[in-house]
């Protein structure tokens, strides 16, 4: 059989949209790997002649290409698999906090090619979106033809009349800002924007701890408190962009107030700010409090212990409501499980619901360059239309 010849990786060539099958054929190489054609045609019930124009039409557009002819089953011919081209496409994908810009390149499996960031010039939407062009033309000099770019930041982001627009970002101090909309005006790509939490589920779900799941739960504990929820193969976002607001979770009527004034909830125990307020010390921030409960501080310990405990409720609280195959706990604040371990498995056995399965939280290292990364994973996502 002739093969379709590859473009070349310098510059990954754009093609015309692809079709709902031509999609849906890509993204089931994308998420379960090389298959064959006739496994494409059963899974997705597609007739020979669709299966030929689609194929035709991902390798002539270099996302996807012949391997070796394997036996991909007990009985029947050996048959040639396709597979994904990660040099087919470049995305960028783009982390925005309070004060820093974190960006990342990666190919068609979220490998990342390239990092850049730094801090931000302002909070103002004009010149957060002009810095984004700017990383954006510096990374491209190395990475031309970047397909789309997606952007993560803490907030509430939905659709709106066919627009995603981030409704309020209190890091930002953003409200009711199109931002997908201006950046894709500056960088004349197409650009989407998600809650930074939803963002990074959905880059666990597909290419990380969660591939494979079809339910799963992604905490992320730091300056703020996040839940990602995947029900389904689907990552919830609510009717308002709200899904997952669990940081207000009651954990302790008599505890400490948060800063909406809400007492013993688990944003009052669990965030980065918390832990440092329990010690009711001038001057100290995370970091000087974490090293002190490392160094045995009986008021730094106490701290990370009631937040191991506050972490342990909302675990088995979404263990409870959702029942999940994985829960994953990642985020800047992390050092919790190192420090506050028993105190968290304590909590989640006695607020478990006594039926309910054993709950083992899978603990993932955190980098800010991750988040950049789930930001391009939701441009892949994007691309794909799903």
């Amino acid at each position: 059989m002739q093969k379709t010849p590859a473009p070349q990786l310098d510059d990954p060539p754009s093609g015309a949209p692809l079709s709902g099958l031509e999609r849906s054929a890509l993204r089931d190489l994308l998420i379960h790997g090389p298959k064959s054609r006739a496994e494409i045609a059963r899974e997705l019930g597609m007739s020979r002649a669709s299966l030929t124009r689609v194929t035709r039409t991902l390798m002539e557009q270099g996302l996807v290409a012949e391997g070796a002819v394997e036996l991909r089953g007990a009985t029947g011919r050996p048959s040639e698999v396709l597979h994904i081209r990660p040099e087919g496409r470049r995305f960028l994908g783009v982390k925005l906090t309070s004060d820093r810009l974190f960006a990342v390149v990666t190919d068609l499996t979220a490998q990342a090619l390239a990092e850049y960031d730094e801090p931000l010039a302002s909070r103002s939407v004009e010149d957060v979106v002009e810095q984004i062009g700017g990383a954006y033309d510096r990374l491209a000099v190395e990475h031309p033809g970047m397909a789309a770019v997606g952007i993560g930041l803490a907030g509430d982001v939905a659709s709106v009349g066919g627009r995603q627009i981030v409704l309020q970002s209190p890091f930002l101090g953003w409200r009711e800002v199109p931002l997908a909309d201006l950046v894709s005006e500056r960088l004349g790509v197409r650009a989407s924007a998600e809650n930074d939490v939803r963002a990074l589920t959905a880059a666990e779900h597909w290419f990380g701890i969660g591939a494979g799941y079809e339910s799963m739960v992604l905490i992320t504990v730091g300056a703020g408190i996040g839940v990602g929820m995947v029900v389904g193969g689907n990552v919830v976002t609510g009717a308002n962009g709200k899904a997952g607001s669990l940081d207000h979770l009651l954990v302790d009527g008599g505890g400490p107030r948060c800063e909406r004034g809400h007492r013993g909830c688990v944003d009052s125990y669990l965030s980065n700010a918390a832990i440092v307020a329990a010690l009711r010390t001038p001057g100290l921030d995370y970091a000087s409090v974490l090293d002190l409960a490392r160094g045995g501080d009986p008021a730094a310990r106490q701290a990370f212990r009631d937040a191991g405990h506050a972490l342990g409720v909302l675990a088995a609280t979404l263990a409870n409501a959702m029942d999940p195959e994985k829960i994953v706990v990642t985020g800047d604040g992390i050092a919790v499980t190192e420090l506050a371990g028993d105190e968290i498995d304590a909590a989640i056995a006695a607020n478990r619901h006594p039926d309910g399965a054993p709950i083992a939280l899978d603990i993932q290292p955190f980098e800010f360059a991750e988040w950049a990364r789930a930001g391009a994973v939701l441009a892949i996502r994007d691309f794909l239309r799903f």
